[in-house]
Formats: structure tokens, C-alpha cells, sequence
């Protein structure tokens, strides 16, 4: 049977990493969301708390970061609309991290009990939620050896290269072109560059002919060699379909 995107985020999101029965696609249905809307830097869920629920994302872009003794931040991942960036939040007892919108967003609420009771009743449910989880942790690993081991110019085109490809998945973005209403200072937290740094990389990308930009639109007029660029792979986000040109 072809694959048929869903219109439901949380479904075409899972859609995108796994095989799903129409069974499955019931119950995810069934899932009941608290809809909340968040301002940019409105933290979604801090640090240290201990919540009761997690939150698909339906509208916007969030960040998860983590702050210094100093006070200086990390961003740790970018997530878009269908992702749950807290869902392992629903095994521990108190976060380790902020959740907050590098946009405005839209956020879907659900309770960890009513969780727990579907993925206790439907284990293919379990599964799938299980394998989200470790697909966002292959993405942390990425992000960690960007930040570590590429070189400025890289980790700029691999995280580019990364939001178009998850953002395409979404049917959010066509082709290569994205509205990404990150600032610089935001895409410097999250490559640990500086914001004059973050600047000067972007005209390096511009002045080779990679990506042209308008306000917050990007397009990578040059895919290949910004994939390139980027020692860009798309097997760590394990899509069905993903491509890398």
C-alpha cells in the first residue's frame, strides 16, 4: 500500500520513521491534546520540573537547551512540528533540560497517564514511541560531533542541511527553500560559535553560491554542495524516504 502522508503531525511524523498499521494509526487518533500557545523564549516545560505530561509539537520550532554556571547556553537540539521533544520525560522523575520556542509555537499536551495506559495496552504504540526516542538521541549524537569536530563553515551547512531535509519530511517546506525564524544568536548557541562568528559563516556560504537568503528564507540554491559542505548524511535521522539530494 503507498504511503499517504497524515494531516495529524504526530501521526505523519511517525509515518515518516515507521511502518504504521491501521490499528496503530486509531489509536494515535484517539490521543487527546491540551492545545497551548507559546511565545518565543516562553519556556514550554524548565529544567528541574517534574511534569505530568509531554508535548507534541504542532506549529513552530522549539529548542532544547542547557545553561552554564556561568549562565552562558547551550542549545542541544532543534525540534519541528510532529516531534516530542520530552517524551523520555515520561520515565524520569525530573527533567535535565528546557524545552523553549525559538518561535511562536503550538504545542499538543499529554498526560503521561493516559500515555502509559496506551502504550501498556497497544505495544506497537510502545514501540513506536520507543523508537522516536532513540531516533532523537541518534540526532543528539550528530549534533555532538558536529559541534566537536566540523569546522565552523560545516557545522553551518550540516544544521541547515538538517532542518531542510526534517522540515521537507513534514511537507512543511518545498524543494529546498525553508523559512527558518532562527536568529543568530540562537544558531550560534546551538554550533557554540560566536553571533559575529555565526555571521561571517553565513556570508562564506552565501559568497560560494550555496545558499541565498532573504530575512529569515533560506535557500540552498546549490544542494549538492551544500550537502557537501556539510559532510551531510541523512542516515542518523533514519527516515523511509529521506534523500539527500
Amino acid at each position: 500500500m503507498a504511503h499517504v502522508p497524515s494531516p495529524n503531525v504526530l501521526i505523519r511524523k511517525l509515518q515518516n520513521i515507521s511502518d504504521l498499521t491501521q490499528s496503530d494509526i486509531a489509536v494515535l487518533e484517539s490521543i487527546q491534546f491540551q492545545k497551548r500557545d507559546y511565545q518565543p523564549n516562553q519556556d514550554i516545560v524548565s529544567e528541574g520540573e517534574r511534569p505530568t505530561y509531554s508535548f507534541v509539537i504542532l506549529k513552530g520550532l522549539v529548542g532544547s537547551t542547557k545553561l552554564t554556571g556561568e549562565g552562558k547556553r547551550q542549545i542541544t537540539s532543534f525540534f519541528v512540528p510532529g516531534d516530542i521533544p520530552d517524551l523520555h520525560g515520561m520515565h524520569l522523575s525530573v527533567l535535565d533540560c528546557t524545552f523553549s520556542p525559538l518561535t511562536r509555537v503550538s504545542v499538543g499536551l499529554m498526560r503521561h497517564d493516559a500515555l502509559r495506559a496506551i502504550c501498556g495496552q497497544h505495544p506497537s504504540i510502545a514501540t513506536l514511541f520507543w523508537r522516536s526516542s532513540v531516533i532523537d538521541a541518534a540526532i543528539y549524537r550528530e549534533w555532538v560531533t558536529n559541534v566537536g569536530r566540523r569546522n565552523a563553515y560545516a557545522r553551518m551547512a550540516h544544521i541547515l542541511c538538517e532542518l531542510i531535509v526534517r522540515l521537507r519530511s513534514m511537507g512543511l517546506i518545498k524543494d529546498h527553500v525553508a523559512e527558518l525564524p532562527i536568529t543568530q544568536a540562537e544558531l550560534a548557541d546551538a554550533l557554540g560559535l560566536s553571533t559575529v562568528h555565526v555571521n561571517r559563516t553565513l556570508q562564506e556560504l552565501r559568497g560560494d553560491g550555496l545558499i541565498v537568503t532573504e530575512g529569515s528564507r533560506f535557500h540552498a540554491v546549490d544542494w549538492p554542495g551544500l550537502v557537501l559542505a556539510g559532510d551531510f548524511d541523512t542516515t542518523y535521522l533514519h527516515q523511509r524516504n529521506a534523500r539527500t539530494l
